[in-house]
């Protein structure tokens, strides 16, 4: 849906991540508003499993490739994903088109320390073939020294212009108060954590204490894994209301409160296809309320 106010959508702070939003018309794509004002893509891509052998590295660069030319211009990665590899693949699809991509990535808690931040993001830059990110996050929090070292080391690299914002993923709302009790921790972006229709845990706090904080999340694995999520009846009959895959409309509902990005990993042209299908649709009340029942 278009970037609206949480009045239009008729969601309170308590309520971003509950099920239920009315329906709205979609007239652009949907985009989320992170904390310094910048409009980034709702919908983007994963690379968790990529360049990992599970499909042709030819497919999968193709298929990054589609979902950049169909507004999937978020990439979301990490230098733990395949040693490398994932950054690595990435970097040879944006070459020569870095202007159109929103890049993410990720450092390992073990080397988020005063000096290894600055090398471990040296590393993935450099197998990005890129100068800088547009967001970097620490991966987890578990391993990482304090979180004052993480904070001072990401400013550092924002003030070398080697990533325009920092953020975290996998973080509770107790580690988010540990955060934000740091001086600048509160110039977190983003916080990146798993959200799906099987899996919303984080509605019950997370959710609600990132709204009223304005820290937007992305979601990932936003159609679970193993494929159990997309055979669930419910969501099947949803798709078939709206003649989309069970894919896009999962991926819909956790687009559907304007606060949360989405990056799902597609391994094929078709899947990504499917995937930016997600874009133009709008879900009703109906549908969220059968989803609800239908994911109890």
């Amino acid at each position: 849906m278009m970037q609206l106010t949480r009045r239009q959508l008729g969601l309170g702070a308590a309520a971003a991540g509950l099920f239920g939003s009315r329906a709205m018309a979609q007239t652009t794509a949907p985009s989320v508003k992170l904390p310094d004002g910048a409009q980034v893509p709702a919908l983007g891509q994963g690379s968790w499993h990529l360049a990992q052998g599970r499909h042709p590295a030819a497919e999968e660069e193709e298929a990054l490739r589609v979902g950049i030319s169909l507004g999937l211009t978020l990439i979301d990665t990490a230098e733990i994903y395949g040693g490398g590899r994932a950054e690595q693949m990435i970097g040879r699809v944006i070459a020569g088109q870095r202007d159109k991509v929103f890049l993410v990535s990720k450092v390992r808690p073990d080397h988020a320390t005063a000096s290894g931040i600055q090398q471990a993001c040296a590393a993935s830059l450099s197998r990005l073939g890129t100068d800088h990110l547009d967001l970097y996050l620490l991966h987890w929090r578990n391993g990482a020294p304090d979180l004052g070292t993480v904070v001072a080391g990401f400013e550092a690299l924002r003030a070398e212009g080697r990533t325009r914002r920092w953020g975290v993923s996998n973080f509770g709302v107790s580690d988010m108060e540990d955060l934000f009790r740091i001086r600048g921790g509160d110039a977190c972006a983003a916080n990146q954590v798993r959200y799906n229709l099987d899996d919303r845990g984080i509605e019950r706090d997370l959710l609600p204490w990132c709204e009223r904080h304005g820290v937007p999340i992305m979601a990932y694995s936003p159609l679970g894994q193993g494929g159990a999520l997309l055979r669930n009846a419910a969501l099947a009959g949803v798709a078939a209301r709206h003649k989309v895959t069970p894919a896009a409309v999962a991926l819909a509902w956790t687009m559907r409160s304007g606060h949360a990005i989405s990056i799902p990993e597609a391994g094929s042209p078709n899947h990504v296809r499917e995937n930016a299908a997600a874009l133009s649709l709008r879900l009703t009340d109906q549908d969220v309320s059968e989803l609800a029942r239908g994911f109890t």
